[in-house]
């Protein structure tokens, strides 16, 4: 028993030798790599359009927790103009975001969302909002009349989904 005990702190020291300092060359390889290589994880695609700003009214999605312990934006269906923006607000249960799946949008619609979402995760995904009162807010200016589907990425699985029907 003493012999693995030995090992083991052994092994954990050599771990962090070979962790800490040593060889600075590579320190200087990685920093003389040009910045261009790594796109910011939260900038809008190439193609993407000029975000439009919010002309309209900002409508509330609040992001919860229900009574019946269900995972749920309230409303989960909403109709808003173009021009117009939805403010998804963190009420309880997070994490909570709102992502859209761009295979199931129109190339046009998809390139102004991807314009109009700032700080995006990833593709048309929003930011992951953990404390209650977080939001974020989506503009759907420049968006094509039709309906379009939106979910919770970390509760997908459990039906949080929903719906916002763009109207003129």
């Amino acid at each position: 028993m003493r012999f693995l005990g030995y090992a083991v702190v052994t092994g954990a020291a050599v771990l962090l030798a070979a962790c800490g300092g040593g060889d600075t060359s590579a320190e200087s390889t990685d920093a003389a790599a040009p910045a261009a290589e790594a796109p910011a994880m939260d900038a809008p695609a190439a193609d993407a359009g000029a975000a439009q700003a919010i002309t309209g009214t900002i409508h509330e999605v609040k992001m919860l927790i229900n009574a019946d312990q269900a995972y749920v934006y309230e409303p989960a269906e909403i109709t808003v103009k173009q021009g117009d923006g939805i403010k998804y607000v963190m009420v309880s249960g997070g994490p909570h975001n709102v992502a859209f799946d761009a295979t199931l949008l129109p190339a046009d619609v998809k390139t102004q969302l991807l314009a109009n979402m700032p700080n995006q995760a990833s593709e048309l995904m929003g930011p992951m909002m953990l404390s209650e009162g977080e939001d974020y807010t989506v503009s759907f200016a420049g968006i094509a009349p039709g309906t379009y589907e939106f979910f919770c990425t970390p509760h997908l699985a459990m039906g949080m989904r929903g719906k916002v029907t763009v109207t003129e």
